[in-house]
């Protein structure tokens, strides 16, 4: 197993590499997020140890920029603050579990242990078909690189569509998505907020990315 270690405190990254290699993981270790990236470009490690407080760029950051360039290696984030608003950021960024400071190294090896069982299968954080884009972790979207304003329930219609590019989605799953069990199923609403997405998301820009498919539902063209 090959660890990156992403530590600019020399001793706490000394601490970290060495023990890893008692434990059988061969360690490199990176002080700062601009170094990890590129190392993780090159190298295909099995898991980041990645602390959120960084030179320069963030470790929240840095984890964003390894997802955007499709390294999907558990990270597992290094934290010293235990607000519940940091953990939340950083699961959200794209890491895959945390550990609060100080720690117990037997606890950081068995953390690892487990995101090496589980496999990294892909996950982009942020979604994109074409040019149209998506960040469900901060509630952004935009197309060819302008922001567009969507309420939550326009939010979760296009969030659905856009995981499943090129797929007829019926409206019973664009419900399930976005509703709760209280809705009645027999109401157009669906029909209505496909309206105002598209008055949204497609006739500004002079596009028809959202299809109807009559008698199935609505997809979203992947040639967008």
């Amino acid at each position: 197993m090959r660890v990156l270690v992403v530590e600019d405190e020399p001793r706490m990254a000394s601490v970290i590499r060495r023990s890893l290699a008692k434990v059988g993981m061969a360690a490199d270790v990176a002080g700062r997020g601009e170094d990890a990236v590129s190392m993780a470009a090159v190298v295909d490690y099995d898991a980041i140890v990645l602390d959120v407080m960084l030179p320069g760029v963030s470790g929240f950051e840095t984890c964003r920029m390894l997802r955007d360039r499709c390294v999907w290696a558990p990270v597992l984030m290094l934290t010293a603050r235990e607000a519940v608003s940091d953990r939340v950021e950083g699961l959200d960024s794209g890491a895959d579990d945390y550990l609060v400071k100080p720690f117990a190294l037997a606890e950081l090896h068995a953390r690892l242990r487990s995101l090496h069982r589980r496999g990294r299968p892909e996950r982009p954080v942020v979604l994109e078909v074409g040019d149209l884009r998506l960040d469900p972790a901060r509630r952004e979207a935009s197309r060819a690189c302008i922001p567009i304003d969507l309420s939550a329930k326009e939010f979760a219609l296009l969030e659905t569509l856009m995981r499943r590019p090129g797929e007829v989605v019926s409206r019973i799953a664009l419900i399930e998505h976005a509703w709760d069990l209280a809705y009645e199923a027999r109401s157009n609403v669906v029909d209505v907020y496909i309206r105002r997405l598209r008055e949204k998301v497609d006739r500004p820009f002079g596009r028809a990315t959202i299809e109807t498919v009559r008698g199935a539902g609505y997809r979203l063209r992947d040639s967008a």
